[in-house]
């Protein structure tokens, strides 16, 4: 049978519910040798920031049990190389989303008109959420006030569309939810890593220079989804899950729980076409189950 894989996430069109997450996919050219970019939705590019930035230093990665820590602290090349240089590359048709990051609102507004205009981004991610920078990131996402006047300012930058990347590391997803989408948010993604910290015992140091790091990877995904349930049911705008995605079945939980699209993260660093299996096996259940449309698995969750 045929299945309509076609989805809309807060205005940006997707062939099908399946991204690639911010810093795990690079600006989308590197994976061109393992990866079709027609197969799969679109992709989240690397977290974007008004100038270059160098990142913190190693040891900055690690394998965890089921997951993966890091603390790369969002290097990258710049919004106005990223446009120039980065972006030309990417085939024809394949939706972006610019992930960006900034230390204050004012510089978040900024990097959003530098990129407003500019073909090919279908979209805009506000990685409110980074837990291993020394400013921003986190502390944007884990207070409500500060997230809602991150979120206007950045409204009242672009007309494109606005996705707010949540942190987990609250105690109320749902909150934040609804703050995000008072300010004007057209779609949600979440969740952004988990802050964790793992010890060398041999040296009794931590194992990144930074010490915390962000857990990703099949670990945090039952966390995933319950937060993602939690959001679909404080807010009326659509999400994106993210958070340990290693296949089709996965992205069905996240489709259930309430998320309209998903994004594939560590999986990527285990197989660079990771995330056309999963678009592949999402169609493939749908098939099996008689879903004609992918849309339709949306909040279908059967509650006891």
């Amino acid at each position: 049978m045929s299945v309509d894989t076609s989805v809309d996430l807060g205005g940006i069109a997707l062939r099908n519910p399946v991204l690639t997450a911010s810093g795990t996919f690079g600006y989308g050219t590197e994976f061109a040798p393992f990866l079709d970019l027609t197969r799969i939705g679109g992709f989240v590019a690397k977290s974007l920031t008004l100038a270059p930035r160098s990142g913190n230093l190693p040891t900055r990665i690690h394998e965890t049990a089921s997951g993966m820590l890091n603390a790369i602290g969002l290097e990258n090349v710049g919004v106005e190389a990223f446009v120039a240089e980065k972006l030309p590359q990417i085939p024809s048709g394949v939706p972006v989303v610019a992930s960006i990051f900034g230390t204050a609102p004012a510089e978040y507004a900024e990097v959003c008109k530098r990129l407003s205009g500019v073909p090919q981004v279908a979209g805009i991610e506000i990685n409110a959420s980074c837990p291993h920078v020394k400013a921003g990131g986190i502390e944007f996402g884990q207070n409500p006030e500060l997230l809602a006047g991150l979120v206007r300012e950045c409204r009242g930058a672009t007309a494109l569309p606005l996705l707010v990347k949540l942190s987990p590391n609250v105690t109320s997803i749902a909150e934040m939810a609804r703050v995000a989408e008072g300010e004007g948010a057209d779609a949600l993604a979440l969740i952004n890593t988990l802050q964790a910290l793992e010890v060398d015992v041999e040296t009794r140091r931590p194992v990144l220079r930074n010490v915390l790091g962000g857990l990703s990877g099949p670990a945090i995904l039952p966390v995933a989804l319950r937060m993602v349930f939690q959001a679909s049911q404080a807010v009326k705008i659509p999400l994106c899950g993210i958070g340990g995605i290693m296949s089709g079945t996965d992205a069905v939980k996240f489709l259930l729980c309430g998320a309209t699209a998903v994004q594939v993260g560590t999986a990527s660093y285990l197989d660079p076409a990771a995330a056309g299996r999963v678009a592949e096996g999402l169609e493939s259940y749908c098939r099996r189950h008689g879903v004609a449309a992918v849309r339709d698995l949306v909040g279908a969750l059967e509650l006891p």
